[in-house]
């Protein structure tokens, strides 16, 4: 699995961060695959026509569910975005592999790859871009903590700034990195199956290798940031959460068609049905990530503009 999980590695002729970039951590999510892929193949070329081409650090680009990108669905036993619980990982660790599930498998194996990487390369910092899609349309967006170094990382995205999210989730891999010390941020690139997703993710991993110093600001191309803003124009530049439902297994859920993500709703609109009848905001709010596939631990999120 591991000569699976590695898209790419490129590296600079001196030490530096080391930023690791994920795609694919939900199956169904292939966007930042294809973007990774395009990016070393990039970096490929510019060191072949430019001879001036400096680059700091090092990069590396993982697959992360590799079992369920192969059958292009979200999870095969149990979504890999929400265990990564310290105690259970440690505890995984010494279990046999052929008693644990599918992801539980796929997670100690992405951590094998980094932690390789990270005492072989012994970086200065170690930062993380994690780049997924969202089932419904509408703009892009980032999450991060409220850590200044983090926030740095997500504003270079120019998409809205998600705040929040971290305190009322567990186990994402968001999580695990913040209580490493990791500088870490998600970047949503936008509708799974939109092509244009995969561009504005290339663009979000290049104005990332800027930011965090891998690439010399005056290198990256305009056109990058005009994606991002172009896509983002109107949207808040922060908002926070302010709301989750929460699906249980059976419930049944199916939202409410043609919402978009940053979508006004209103205090009792109705937005989406479950065994137990309709269910309406609780707020007047926008909405972020309606569900609109099968598998999900969440229907809906709501955010106030800070």
């Amino acid at each position: 699995m591991t000569s699976e999980r590695i898209i790419g590695t490129y590296e600079g002729r001196a030490g530096g961060v080391l930023l690791i970039a994920s795609g694919g951590i939900h199956g169904n999510e292939p966007a930042g695959v294809e973007a990774l892929e395009t990016v070393f193949t990039l970096l490929e070329r510019e060191a072949v026509l430019n001879p001036d081409f400096e680059f700091h650090g090092k990069l590396i680009g993982l697959r992360g569910n590799v079992a369920a990108l192969r059958k292009k669905e979200r999870y095969l036993d149990m979504d890999l975005n929400r265990i990564w619980l310290p105690a259970q990982i440690a505890a995984n660790r010494h279990r046999d592999p052929m008693q644990l599930t599918s992801e539980e498998r796929e997670l100690l194996d992405i951590l094998e790859v980094v932690e390789a990487q990270i005492q072989t390369y012994q970086p200065e910092q170690v930062v993380w871009l994690d780049i997924h899609t969202t089932t419904a349309n509408g703009g892009i967006f980032s999450i991060t903590d409220d850590q200044e170094a983090n926030l740095l990382i997500a504003r270079g995205l120019h998409a809205p700034v998600i705040m929040g999210m971290l305190d009322n989730l567990e186990g994402t891999l968001m999580h695990y990195l913040q209580e490493l010390g990791v500088r870490a941020v998600t970047f949503e690139a936008g509708q799974h199956q939109d092509p244009l997703s995969v561009n504005r993710a290339i663009a979000a991993l290049i104005n990332c290798m800027r930011t965090v110093g891998l690439v010399p600001a005056n290198i990256v191309e305009n056109r990058h940031d005009e994606l991002l803003l172009s896509y983002s124009k109107n949207l808040p530049q922060v908002a926070r959460l302010s709301h989750i439902h929460r699906i249980r297994q059976g419930d049944d859920f199916h939202m409410m068609p043609h919402y978009e993500n940053f979508m006004a709703v209103h205090k009792g609109e109705l937005l989406a049905h479950d065994r137990n009848g309709p269910i309406y905001a609780p707020e007047d709010a926008l909405i972020l990530m309606p569900l609109y596939q099968q598998r999900g631990s969440e229907g809906f999120f709501l955010l106030s503009k800070q």
